[in-house]
Parts: structure tokens; C-alpha cells; sequence
């Protein structure tokens, strides 16, 4: 009696698992409702080294990237007061608006470089790292002769600003 016991009773003990394990498994789908799509495809999976060739030290100024932080942080906190210093003083003076051109663009420019160096990696994608520079530094020239343009023969940025935001 015994021997026909126990294996009913390990059946049973694998069907509760079996349910419990389902349980678990529903559980978590409800979490994942979409599939996993593919943005862009898989890079260059090639191997420049052996495993037994040492790694190459770049030599290289460590601080270089807080600086440029820093520079990136100092012009964002510049721009707020050179944003609100003709509208608070009323005065439209084309100087200022210059500078305020000029910071915008910059700054403009480095968080596009920043994104850029983020993430299009320069060892997997070269040629198009060098082409997204080329594209950001073109397109940051034509701003500049367009903002010089709007600047020199039309009313400037800040004036603009305030009839925009009178009408």
C-alpha cells in the first residue's frame, strides 16, 4: 500500500509545481506586452587583437573631460541672466543680443557634440562619426550666418521675442 502511495504522491507534488511554475510565468508576462524590436542592427563584431596581446593605454590629459563639463555647466548658467537681462532692463541693445546669439549657438553646438560622442562610438562607427561632425559643424556655420543675417538687416532675437510674445 505504502509503494502505491508514494508515487501518487510525487505526481502530485510535480503537478503543483508545474502550476506554480505557470503562475510565475503569467505573472511576469503581464509586465512584458510588447516583443523586443530591433532599432538599428548589430554594429561591426570584429576583433582587432588576440586575447593575449596587452591592452593599449591611452595617454591622455584625465581632467580634460571636467573641463569641458564644467565650460558646458558655466555657459548654461551664463545664458539664464544674458536671456533675461533685456527683457528685465527694457533696453534693446544690439551688443548684448550678440552675445546672447553667440552663446546660444555655442552651446547649441556642444550639447549636439555631446550627443554625438555619446553614443555614436568612434571605434564601431568611424566613418559615420566623422560624417555626423562634419554635418553638426556645417550646420552650426549656416545658424551662425543665419542668426548674423536676422541680426544685422531685421530686428534681432530679442526684439523678435517680444513682439512674439506680445501678439
Amino acid at each position: 500500500m505504502a509503494s502505491i502511495a508514494r508515487p501518487t504522491l510525487s505526481a502530485s507534488r510535480a503537478a503543483l509545481r508545474q502550476v506554480a511554475v505557470r503562475r510565475d510565468v503569467t505573472r511576469a508576462a503581464a509586465f512584458h506586452t510588447t516583443s523586443k524590436k530591433q532599432l538599428l542592427p548589430a554594429g561591426p563584431q570584429v576583433v582587432k587583437r588576440t586575447v593575449n596581446d596587452p591592452v593599449v593605454e591611452k595617454h591622455g590629459d584625465p581632467a580634460h573631460g571636467s573641463y569641458h563639463w564644467t565650460f558646458d555647466r558655466a555657459l548654461a548658467l551664463g545664458l539664464v541672466p544674458l536671456t533675461l537681462a533685456p527683457f528685465a532692463a527694457g533696453s534693446l541693445n544690439p551688443t548684448l543680443d550678440a552675445v546672447l546669439c553667440g552663446g546660444l549657438l555655442v552651446h547649441s553646438h556642444m550639447g549636439f557634440q555631446n550627443i554625438i560622442t555619446d553614443y555614436v562610438p568612434s571605434r564601431r562607427y568611424p566613418k559615420s562619426r566623422r560624417a555626423l561632425n562634419y554635418g553638426l559643424g556645417a550646420a552650426t556655420l549656416l545658424v551662425g550666418v543665419g542668426l548674423y543675417e536676422f541680426e544685422t538687416n531685421d530686428v534681432g532675437l530679442t526684439e523678435t521675442i517680444k513682439r512674439v510674445w506680445k501678439a
